[in-house]
């Protein structure tokens, strides 16, 4: 696969090159399959594939993007003269620019033999052990909606006139399962997904105990009063948090305005237990990958330490334009997009407590288990409303599960208000959180 993707880029490059062009171009080979199952029957099976190059022209700090699913000698030759089309019409930015190469890039193992060499039996039969193990573990679960499994592949190579040449193939397996409990006359709906980068790593069980947890742990649900309570966040819903937050580092955004952190490097932005990590080279990490999607070598780049400010993520671009070395943040959805800021294994460090030892230490609280309309938040001022459920905290234990409230404030309070994380670090994609505490969060109920 790589001597035909290279085969295809150099083609392209030299095309370009005759025309008086500087270039980079990006290549991808993917292949998918999905299987998903209703009551331990496969319902549905897909399988995709494509394949595709992404070319970029500059002159005289003119750019031009094409792409173009079709390898052929005419077709790459067709992209080109399109690009240099593009090129005369475009407005000049001094920042334009590609990175300069070679580099040196990490020995990552991302691809796990097992994943394709499994047969499709083995397959259907996780998905089925996770809907068991959702049905044995309590007797209110009456509804599987839907299990499955899903794997993908993927080989990029970028190459540019810089003399860069990057490339990378990765895979991953991934087990889900939702379902619908009940009792009496009430439902609630429970989801677990576990996504690892070897096959071995799936724990059906686990994917079926969490999906009936999540869906019992909220039947019998009660409303309270409006009030200020001290909060626990559990992993998945800070991971959720974790998205605006990254959102926040990006240079781009920063450079445009767009995020409360404009101007605040260097500065305490959070509480002092608080610290993020993007790591791009993190074992079997589900963001990790040897370089970026313009070819920038990964790395592990603190953003957040102990509650200061350490650095934005940069693209090649928004470097140049801050005068400062891309932190290898360049992301690419596929062939068919320009690179954009985005993190990799973006990842809140663990502390020290047990989410016991932060629930005992609770007199009155709430434990957050969902929340509803994060994309609201206002990433400039930081405001957010955001419907939400859990359960109350009542002396040091969890008590009865609460639904139909509200909880606000601003994302700055949020972070500075932080005064215990946990030590139950998980990994949700290419996130990780564990718990966290805020010593108070308000809540708008009936």
């Amino acid at each position: 696969m790589e001597d035909l993707l290279r085969e295809a880029g150099e083609r392209a490059l030299k095309a370009a090159h005759k025309k008086g062009m500087q270039a980079e171009v990006f290549l991808s080979q993917q292949h998918s399959m999905n299987l998903e199952l209703r009551d331990g029957q496969v319902e549905t099976l897909k399988q995709a594939e494509e394949m595709g190059l992404g070319l970029r022209l500059l002159n005289a700090g003119r750019r031009a993007f094409v792409y173009t699913a079709d390898l052929s000698e005419a077709a790459i030759q067709q992209a080109v003269n399109d690009a240099v089309d593009i090129c005369r019409y475009t407005p000049a930015d001094e920042w334009n620019s590609f990175p300069e190469g070679p580099y040196r890039y990490s020995s990552l193992e991302l691809y796990d033999e097992n994943i394709p060499a499994s047969c499709l039996e083995e397959k259907i039969e996780m998905a089925q052990a996770a809907e068991e193990a959702a049905r044995r573990s309590d007797k209110r679960v009456k509804l599987i909606e839907k299990s499955g499994y899903e794997e993908g592949e993927y080989t990029s190579l970028l190459m540019n006139s810089h003399g860069l040449y990057a490339v990378g193939k990765a895979n991953y397996a991934l087990l889900y399962l939702s379902l619908v409990a009940r009792e009496d006359d009430e439902s609630q709906s429970g989801f677990s997904m576990m996504i690892k980068r070897k096959i071995r790593g799936l724990e059906p069980e686990v994917v079926g105990q969490e999906a009936a947890l999540r869906a019992v742990r909220g039947l019998k649900s009660r409303r309270i009063d409006s009030t200020s309570l001290p909060c626990i966040i559990e992993p998945y819903i800070m991971a959720r948090f974790l998205g605006l937050i990254a959102h926040l580092l990006s240079a781009e955004a920063v450079q445009k305005g767009k995020s409360l952190l404009v101007g605040k490097l260097g500065e305490r932005v959070a509480s002092g237990v608080l610290s993020i990590t993007d790591d791009a080279t993190l074992a079997e990490g589900l963001g990790s990958f040897p370089f970026d999607g313009e070819g920038v070598p990964g790395r592990k780049t603190p953003a957040i330490k102990n509650g200061v400010l350490m650095t934005y993520l940069y693209d090649h671009y928004s470097a140049c334009k801050a005068g400062v070395e891309s932190t290898g943040h360049g992301q690419r959805a596929s062939f068919r997009h320009l690179p954009a800021v985005g993190s990799s294994n973006f990842i809140l460090e663990a502390g020290e407590e047990s989410p016991e030892q932060m629930i005992a230490g609770v007199d009155k609280g709430l434990y957050i288990t969902e929340i509803m309309g994060l994309h609201t938040a206002n990433p400039v001022s930081g405001d957010f409303s955001l419907g939400a459920a859990g359960l109350l905290i009542e002396k040091g234990c969890l008590s009865y599960p609460v639904r139909g409230i509200t909880i606000g404030g601003n994302l700055v309070d949020f972070l500075q208000s932080i005064d215990a994380v946990g030590n139950d670090l998980r990994f949700f994609g290419a996130r990780a959180a564990p718990s966290v505490r805020l010593s108070s969060l308000s809540v708008a109920g009936k």
